[in-house]
C-alpha cells in the first residue's frame, strides 16, 4: 500500500482534477439518458484515473531519458525547478528507472482492464477512443514521435482529455453520443491546452536549453505567446454563449461567465512573468484551492504554482459548474418520473 501511496504522489496527483472534473461532466450530460449505466461510468472513471496516472509517470520516464544528468544541474543551478524536480524520486535515489518502468505498466494495464470491461458492454467505440488515446498518451514524449518535442504537446493533451475523454466517457457511461457534450468536449480541450500552454511559458527557458519546442517556444515572441493564451481562455465562453443562443444549452449555463475574469487575470499574470514585472503571489479565495502553498514557497515553487493551478482551476471550476446544473437536472427529472408514477398508480 505503501508503494501505490509512493508512486500515486509521483505520479503528480495534483493534475488529476484535469482528468476527473470533465468525466464527471461528460456522465452528469449522461446521466439522462435512457442507456446510462453508473456502474459502467465508474469502471470508465477508474480507468481514466490509472491511465492518468500513468501516462503521467511515463512522461517522467522519456522526460527523464531525454535530458541529461548534467543538463538537469545546470537548469537546478539556474533556479528554474518547474522542469528538473519531474523526476526527483529517480534523482534522490528513491526509486530506480525499471521500478518506474513496473510502475507505468501497473498502472496502465489497470486502465487496460476497466477499458476491456466497458467495451465488453458499451461496444467498440469505447475501444477505439481508449486505443486513440493510449497512442496520443504515449507519443506525447514517448518514441518514435515525441510530439511534446515538436510543438505538438499542449494540442496533443487538450484532445486527450478534452474530447477523446469527454466523448469515450460518454459511449462507456451510455452507449450514445450527443452534440451537447461533442461542444463541451471542445470547450473543456481548450481550456486543458491553457493549462499546459501556462506550463509551457514559464518553463520557457529550460525547454529551448532541453532543445523541446513546445508551442510557446515555436511562436517565440511576448506578444504571439500572450494572444495564444488569451485565445485559449475566451473560445470555451463562446462556445458555452453561442450554444445557449443557439438553444442548444440551458441558459443556466451562463452561470461560468464569471470564470472569465480568472481567465483575464492568469493572463495578466503571465504578462507580467513575461516581462519580469513585480507579481504578487499570495492566492487569494476567489482562485480556487491552492493546496499547501506556504510548502510551496519554502521550496521557492510559489511562482510556477500560483499561475498553473490558477489555470487548473478554471477548467475544473467550468465543470463542476455546468455538472452540477446537470446534476440537478436529473435528480428534477427522476423525481417528476417517480411522482408522475406514484400518481398514475
Amino acid at each position: 500500500m505503501n508503494k501505490v501511496k509512493f508512486w500515486i504522489s509521483n505520479a503528480r496527483s495534483i493534475s488529476l482534477p484535469q482528468s476527473i472534473l470533465p468525466s464527471l461532466l461528460a456522465i452528469s450530460l449522461a446521466a439522462f439518458l435512457p442507456e446510462f449505466n453508473l456502474l459502467l461510468a465508474i469502471v470508465a472513471l477508474f480507468g481514466i484515473i490509472s491511465a492518468h496516472l500513468g501516462m503521467n509517470l511515463a512522461d517522467d520516464y522519456f522526460d527523464y531519458k531525454k535530458m541529461s544528468v548534467d543538463l538537469r544541474r545546470e537548469v537546478n543551478d539556474e533556479g528554474h525547478k518547474a522542469h528538473s524536480d519531474k523526476c526527483h524520486y529517480i534523482i534522490s535515489g528513491k526509486a530506480t528507472v525499471k521500478e518506474l518502468a513496473y510502475a507505468i505498466v501497473s498502472f496502465l494495464a489497470v486502465a487496460g482492464l476497466c477499458g476491456v470491461i466497458v467495451m465488453i458492454f458499451s461496444g467498440i467505440e469505447v475501444g477505439i477512443v481508449a486505443l486513440l488515446g493510449l497512442l496520443l498518451g504515449i507519443s506525447y514524449s514517448g518514441w518514435p514521435f515525441r510530439l511534446c518535442y515538436h510543438g505538438l504537446g499542449e494540442f496533443v493533451i487538450g484532445t486527450m482529455f478534452g474530447p477523446l475523454l469527454m466523448i469515450g466517457m460518454q459511449y462507456a457511461a451510455s452507449g450514445t453520443l450527443t452534440l451537447s457534450t461533442i461542444l463541451l468536449s471542445i470547450a473543456v480541450g481548450f481550456l486543458v491546452i491553457n493549462i499546459v500552454y501556462t506550463h509551457s511559458i514559464l518553463d520557457f527557458k529550460v525547454d529551448k536549453k532541453a532543445h523541446k519546442v513546445t508551442f510557446a517556444t515555436l511562436l517565440g515572441s511576448k506578444n504571439k505567446q500572450l494572444i495564444f493564451l488569451a485565445i485559449c481562455n475566451i473560445i470555451p465562453f463562446l462556445i458555452v454563449v453561442t450554444g445557449v443562443i443557439l438553444g442548444i444549452f440551458h441558459p443556466l449555463y451562463l452561470a461560468i461567465l464569471p470564470l472569465l475574469f480568472l481567465g483575464i487575470h492568469l493572463v495578466k499574470s503571465m504578462k507580467a512573468f513575461l516581462n519580469g514585472t513585480p507579481y504578487d503571489t499570495t492566492p487569494r479565495k476567489w482562485m480556487g484551492p491552492m493546496g499547501d502553498f506556504e510548502k510551496y514557497k519554502a521550496i521557492d515553487m510559489d511562482w510556477f504554482l500560483i499561475r498553473w493551478l490558477l489555470a487548473r482551476n478554471i477548467v475544473t471550476s467550468f465543470c463542476l459548474i455546468l455538472s452540477s446544473y446537470e446534476k440537478n437536472r436529473t435528480i428534477l427529472l427522476f423525481s417528476l418520473v417517480v411522482y408522475k408514477n406514484k400518481v398514475l398508480w
